[in-house]
């Protein structure tokens, strides 16, 4: 389950870096969006990858028998930050577009 996980982080900040090089604007934003996914995925890693085990067991006083809820936490609040802020980026994007003409990062056509 590790080697999954890991590989799925690597794939999706792989992808997203790819995409944050690309010079259109909303391949960029999705870019953003990839990478910030592969950070959550990896902060909620952290906690623990405990599959079928309740975040805290009654009665036990050994920390490696529960998962740590504050990493689930954390990425809970981040996947809705970063929906916030893709909203955003997007409502940039489409006044951008309307004043330019264009969604090229620099606001320029290539020749």
């Amino acid at each position: 389950m590790e080697l999954t996980l890991a590989i799925g982080i690597g794939v999706l900040v792989g992808s997203g870096v790819w995409l944050l090089l690309r010079p259109r604007t909303y391949q960029v934003i999705i870019g953003l969006s990839l990478i910030a996914y592969g950070v959550n995925l990896f902060i909620f890693s952290m906690g623990r990858l405990r599959a079928g085990q309740p975040p805290i067991l009654e009665g036990t006083a050994d920390p490696t028998a529960y998962a740590d809820p504050v990493p689930q936490a954390l990425v809970l609040t981040a996947i809705v930050i970063g929906f916030a802020t893709t909203a955003l980026f997007l409502v940039v994007l489409l006044v951008s577009r309307g004043l330019t003409g264009s969604d090229h990062v620099d606001g320029k056509e290539p020749r």
